[in-house]
This record gives C-alpha cells, sequence and structure tokens, in this order.
C-alpha cells in the first residue's frame, strides 16, 4: 500500500519518517524531497532494492543511481583514493547540489548497476532527507520520475509517475528553488576533475575552489602556478 505524508505537520512528518525507514528496511522505495529535485530512494546496500528502484523508472544497469549520504564524513567509509580537490569541493559545497563520482571501495558489497568501480556521492541540503538518511544510512536515489520525464518538483508529480512503484511518499512541498534542475555532477577518479553534467550549482562557483575544473565544453579553465616556477592545470 503507498501511503503520503504530509512533511509541513509535524506530527505526519514523524511518522512519515518512520514509515519510510521501515520501507527502506523492507526493500521498498520510498520519494522524498531533497534541495535540487524529489528523489526516489532505496537501500544503497540492497541489490533488490536498487533493482525495484531501476525498474520503477524505467531505467537499466547502464545508469546506476547516485547515492545520498548524511554527512561529510561518510566519504571516507564508501570512496577510496578520494582526489585532494574532490575533498575540497565535498568540504565547501556539502550539503548542497554537488555529486562528486569517486572510487567506491572495494570491500563494499553493494550492486548498484554498472558503476565500473566508482560511486556518486552527494550531501542533499534538505532536512528532511537528512533525518531520513540518519535513520537508514546510505540511500540509492535518482530523481522522482520515469526516465525521459521531466524530474519531479513536488510530491503530486512524483506520485503520477511513479505511483504504487513507491511505498511512501514524504511531501515537503514543491522544490522550486532548482527550477526542476538536479546537482551538478563532477567525475573525480581522473587526474583533473571534471563536470560531466551542468545542474544547479554553478562552475563558476567550483572554479572559485578548483580553478582548473574542466567544463562540460571541455574547457580546462585558468592554468595556475605551482610555486616552483612550473605551471599546471589545477587538477
Amino acid at each position: 500500500m503507498t501511503t503520503s505524508y504530509d512533511c509541513s505537520d509535524p506530527a505526519q512528518r514523524r511518522e512519515g519518517l518512520a514509515a519510510a525507514q521501515r520501507a527502506v528496511s523492507l526493500k521498498q522505495c520510498v520519494v522524498l524531497p531533497t534541495d535540487t529535485v524529489y528523489g526516489i530512494g532505496a537501500d544503497a546496500f540492497s541489490p533488490q532494492a536498487v533493482a525495484t528502484l531501476l525498474a520503477s523508472k524505467g531505467r537499466g544497469r547502464t545508469m546506476p543511481p547516485p547515492v545520498l549520504i548524511p554527512r561529510l564524513q561518510t566519504l571516507d567509509g564508501l570512496a577510496t583514493d578520494v582526489h585532494p580537490d574532490a575533498r575540497k569541493l565535498a568540504e565547501t559545497f556539502w550539503p548542497g547540489g554537488l555529486t562528486l563520482i569517486c572510487h567506491a571501495q572495494p570491500s563494499l558489497t553493494w550492486d548498484l548497476g554498472d558503476t565500473l568501480g566508482t560511486v556518486a556521492l552527494r550531501v542533499p541540503d534538505d532536512e528532511i532527507a537528512l533525518e531520513l538518511l540518519m535513520l537508514t544510512g546510505p540511500l540509492a536515489v535518482s530523481s522522482a520520475n520515469r526516465t525521459g520525464q521531466p524530474a519531479a518538483t513536488t510530491a503530486a508529480e512524483a506520485a503520477d509517475q511513479l505511483a504504487a512503484s513507491v511505498a511512501v511518499y514524504l511531501d515537503g512541498g514543491p522544490r522550486s528553488e532548482g527550477g526542476g534542475t538536479g546537482s551538478t555532477i563532477v567525475d573525480a577518479t581522473g587526474e583533473a576533475l571534471r563536470v560531466v553534467r551542468q545542474g544547479t550549482l554553478p562552475l563558476e562557483r567550483l572554479r572559485e575552489i578548483v580553478p582548473g575544473i574542466i567544463g562540460v565544453d571541455g574547457d580546462a579553465g585558468p592554468s595556475r602556478d605551482d610555486g616552483d616556477g612550473t605551471v599546471a592545470a589545477d587538477s
């Protein structure tokens, strides 16, 4: 049975978070608000739950979902060999609209799809999402829409697309700030950081922290002096 909770009401919010926690433990999917758009989430460590999430969206294993985490400190538990510049970005923009693709910890027993040994991580800047993540731990979360359709900015829009494939809907009101745009995704698995999807976080803001980050169009940005007389791209 699918249930929706109005999280503007404190009692419904508590009830909804508890119901969402139960649903996640049962390997079911939930819809939650984030600081960008609404997301469909499932237990990141349950292959069955992740498969259900992908099927709900009409998506295959070649498009693995990102993982939302409750705090910066969780980064090192899920990723390894974190690029120093990626850590700078995380320290600056988390919680917020930044997703970092990192090398996944090889010891983790999860199956997010065809990730090629990577994981995309983000700390959302949303109280309801963070409360749920504190209860459940890391969640595989993708935008709450059928693949190819517009991202949902309200719980009602998510329900129209996902219907009964989701057990619990947490309604946190419209997500209008992002204008239906998801997070900015940065690939931090190479020598230089590269933006692979431009989202709510502008490239100019990223370059305030990492000047040499490569944009979606391949622009490497300004170079910097390493201090030893050589000039190199910031990576």
